[in-house]
């Protein structure tokens, strides 16, 4: 039986690479109704698909599945990331019912307005070194397809669960982690002076929910070694999801952090400049 929910908030699937994991997409998605899907970018990986297209049945099922919601009147928005940033051209268009906006306000349950935004311009290696940024990738594509091959030597071991070397790797590294913290700084700090309650994004793979001096900061994580997703409850609580790995090495469905009502605050003040125009776009 599928839950119901408000919204789910999912980013960095990379749509088009042997990383992406669409089979536990599909049976998360299976498992969760909702009014409003929100892609937080980052959904096809143009970047690996410049190098060679690896675009499996289950990928294939997942963009259907999304079309198939949105035609049945689940309100579906895609905020284009770096790797899908060709999209980013097509602001305030629609595809097949999927509108595209370059950004999103998105008022909750409970009143509360977050920003959806990818992320991506507030890393200075992919705004201002695209080519260390694309050297990055590729190396991060060489972990990922290592960790399919230790994912099947697991299972032949009878190990339970799913490991990512990938994401191993980046926990253990210090400049990441500081890189981490950066970006979540400023993050926070561009949600603050837009006047926001909070921040939702993608981007660093990185699956968050917590508060800042206020302002509350989601990260949805990714489906490449999380498989973590942002669900809103009918109330407004936002709960982070882990979606564990698919039968027959399928454990139950853990949740990484509890849902949480974050606290009415006073409204902060609007800037005085003007907002972007799909700033003013929302929903209540």
């Amino acid at each position: 039986m599928s839950a119901k929910v408000r919204a789910i908030f999912l980013s960095d699937i990379h749509l088009g690479t042997r990383g992406c994991q669409a089979e536990r997409l599909l049976d998360f998605l299976r498992e969760h109704e909702a009014e409003y899907i929100f892609l937080v970018g980052d959904i096809v990986d143009f970047w690996a698909m410049s190098r060679g297209i690896h675009w499996s049945a289950a990928q294939n099922t997942v963009v259907q599945k999304l079309l198939r919601r949105a035609r049945h009147g689940e309100k579906i928005f895609l905020i284009p990331g770096n790797h899908d940033e060709a999209l980013r051209e097509y602001d305030d268009t629609a595809f097949g019912d999927i509108q595209v906006v370059r950004e999103y306000i998105h008022t909750a349950a409970d009143g509360r307005r977050y920003l959806l935004i990818h992320g991506d311009e507030f890393d200075q290696v992919t705004r201002y070194h695209r080519w260390l940024a694309v050297l990055g990738d590729i190396g991060y594509n060489g972990l990922v397809r290592i960790n399919s091959w230790l994912s099947w030597l697991r299972r032949r071991l009878n190990r339970p669960g799913y490991w990512s070397l990938a994401g191993y790797a980046k926990r253990k590294v210090k400049t990441a982690v500081s890189f981490i913290f950066d970006f979540e700084d400023s993050v926070i700090r561009a949600a603050r002076e837009r006047g926001m309650d909070g921040v939702i994004c993608g981007h660093i793979h990185s699956a968050t929910l917590r508060e800042a001096d206020g302002i509350a900061y989601i990260n949805c994580g990714d489906w490449v070694d999380s498989c973590t997703a942002i669900v809103e409850h009918l109330d407004g609580r936002m709960e982070l999801i882990q979606h564990h790995a698919p039968a027959p090495q399928r454990l139950p469905r853990a949740v990484i952090a509890p849902a949480i009502q974050f606290p009415p605050r006073a409204p902060f003040p609007r800037p005085r400049e003007a907002e972007p125009a799909m700033a003013a776009v929302q929903h209540r």
